[in-house]
């Protein structure tokens, strides 16, 4: 039986002229899967430059952490150097010892100068009017007043305490005035003439007395609406004597 060609084949069979036995048409691919394709290299290449910032951005945050990290050693071992140089026989101290040390001396250092202060008439954050005699003159024909004052500063004080004292016919034989953060004391001893027996000189401190925490009142008061700018202007010179 002799072979028949392929087109009349087709013809016989009823084939398409165009159509290929093991294919469909020409072998190409399709459209839409050359699309994914580059769909997938195009979101591939996205994710990795995203990685690549990520990286980035991390190492950049690390280095600046790093950085704080030594910025803040330094200063730790500046503050420890200069607390070495400050308290004696430190040097070989570590950290934990250094710092008990240290609390040690400041406590040492506070105590002394609660000791020496008690030498100083240094004014209090209590207002406080004191009055006792405190001794009798050379010749018995006086008697001696301590007097101590202690409340907020003000430009007009000293010329009311004189003014004061001035009205209770005293002299000023002594007088110590100390001020701190806005706060002023004036202890003063005074003189009064004639001896009197205890019961007139407790009658005459009781009157320096009223007549001082009088002032001190009104002082209190002016103090409540008086700016304390006032303070820093400049005070009109007394004296007490």
């Amino acid at each position: 039986m002799g072979s028949l060609p392929l087109g009349d084949f087709k013809v016989m069979w009823g084939f398409p002229d165009d159509m290929v036995f093991g294919g469909y048409g020409p072998a190409e691919p399709p459209l839409s899967l050359n699309e994914e394709r580059g769909d997938l290299v195009s979101a591939h290449d996205r994710l990795g430059k995203k990685g690549m910032v990520s990286e980035a951005r991390t190492a950049m945050a690390l280095k600046s952490h790093s950085e704080a990290e030594r910025r803040r050693r330094e200063r730790i071992n500046a503050h420890l150097s200069t607390l070495r140089s400050l308290v004696p026989g430190t040097d070989k101290l570590d950290k934990a010892a250094l710092l008990g040390e240290v609390i040690s001396h400041v406590r040492e250092l506070k105590h002394s100068a609660m000791e020496i202060s008690k030498g100083y008439d240094v004014p209090t954050d209590v207002d406080e009017v004191k009055v006792e005699v405190c001794g009798n003159g050379s010749n018995g024909s006086y008697f001696l007043i301590k007097v101590s004052l202690c409340c907020e500063d003000r430009p007009e004080l000293l010329i009311d305490l004189k003014q004061t004292l001035q009205a209770l016919r005293l002299k000023t034989v002594k007088a110590e005035i100390s001020t701190l953060g806005g706060r002023v004391k004036n202890v003063l001893v005074m003189s009064c003439e004639g001896t009197g027996d205890d019961h007139k000189r407790k009658l005459f401190t009781n009157a320096i007395h009223h007549a001082l925490k009088s002032l001190l009142d009104r002082v209190s008061s002016t103090s409540d609406f008086s700016p304390t700018s006032s303070l820093s202007g400049k005070r009109r010179r007394t004296s007490l004597f």
